[in-house]
């Protein structure tokens, strides 16, 4: 397999995917005197975009996975996506817990209490969701989105 000489990612063909290098028949070992050929891509196969939206695709789960494969933990784009995932995630955790409290609360004080924080779970639940979706879309779309709290917290960790 040939490697480019520019960036060092694998190539087929004549020119690199990556970098739009032209590539010729060149050995590995002659691509460049000093220059650092990789057996590994850079990206792992996959771009960076896709690694950081995949890093909210199961929250924690997905999070936590990008932190611990190597070429992804190098990468300071995915670093921080995977944080604000998992950050996301635990704030999530944290907020349905204490609505539940809440909820179990105003039950036990007055049932129609009870509705309405049945009501407000379910609005503050769609409010996550409609925040998941757009973290994944704008991570795919190689846009960097800091939320309010946990984002400058995931800049610091990545």
């Amino acid at each position: 397999m040939a490697f480019c000489p520019s960036c060092g990612s694998p190539v087929e063909g004549r020119f690199c995917g990556k970098c739009g290098s032209a590539v010729g028949e060149v050995a590995p070992a002659a691509a460049a005197p000093g220059a650092q050929v990789s057996a590994v891509p850079a990206a792992g196969g996959m771009s960076d975009n896709l690694a950081s939206a995949l890093c909210y695709a199961l929250g924690l789960i997905t999070g936590i996975l990008f932190l611990v494969l190597a070429p992804y933990n190098q990468n300071k784009a995915v670093r921080f996506h995977a944080f604000q995932s998992i950050f996301l995630n635990l704030a999530w955790i944290a907020i349905w817990i204490v609505l539940t409290i809440i909820s179990a609360v105003a039950t036990s004080i007055f049932w129609g209490l009870g509705m309405l924080m049945g009501l407000v779970h379910l609005l503050v639940a769609l409010g996550f969701l409609v925040l998941w979706v757009v973290m994944l879309v704008k991570a795919y779309g190689g846009q960097k989105m800091v939320l309010p709290i946990i984002g400058p917290l995931a800049e610091k960790q990545a």
